[in-house]
């Protein structure tokens, strides 16, 4: 099999779960309920509130721009890079939480991500913007 199908495979449904996730976050809930519901706890640790505040904005619109880029295969090697930034800072956060957590999130897409980064651009023929001949991305 075609390294391409796997690849698009598991761009799509990491991009779906980003994209819904952002979604939820941004269009649903609000931004600000999810901050004053979840984010806003955090301000009780030694984080101070604006980073708090900026990063419930940061890792909510992140996940909808980055999930709807990566259905269309556009702007790929920014948005591994940006994912990977959001489930880092979701994975200290829920460890400051708890330092015993449930990884099963985190973990899941972490895979998806981890495998997408270590397949070469060039090979995940069925990006855009790879089909329509842009820039190389390396």
């Amino acid at each position: 099999m075609k390294i391409a199908i796997p690849t698009l495979f598991s761009r799509l449904l990491l991009g779906v779960i980003f994209l819904m996730q952002g979604y939820g976050k941004v269009f649903t809930w609000g931004v600000s309920n999810v901050y004053n519901n979840g984010f806003k706890a955090y301000e009780e640790t030694f984080l101070p509130g604006f980073l708090v505040k900026f990063t419930a904005y940061f890792t909510s619109y992140g996940e909808l721009i980055c999930g709807l880029l990566l259905i269309l295969g556009l702007f790929r090697k920014v948005s591994y890079l940006w994912l990977a930034a959001i489930l880092l800072i979701v994975s200290f956060g829920h460890g400051l939480q708890s330092p015993i957590w449930d990884l099963q999130h985190v973990f899941v897409r972490s895979v998806f991500l981890i495998f997408l980064m270590m397949i070469p651009l060039e090979k995940d023929s069925y990006a855009l913007d790879h089909l329509i001949g842009g820039k190389k991305e390396k």
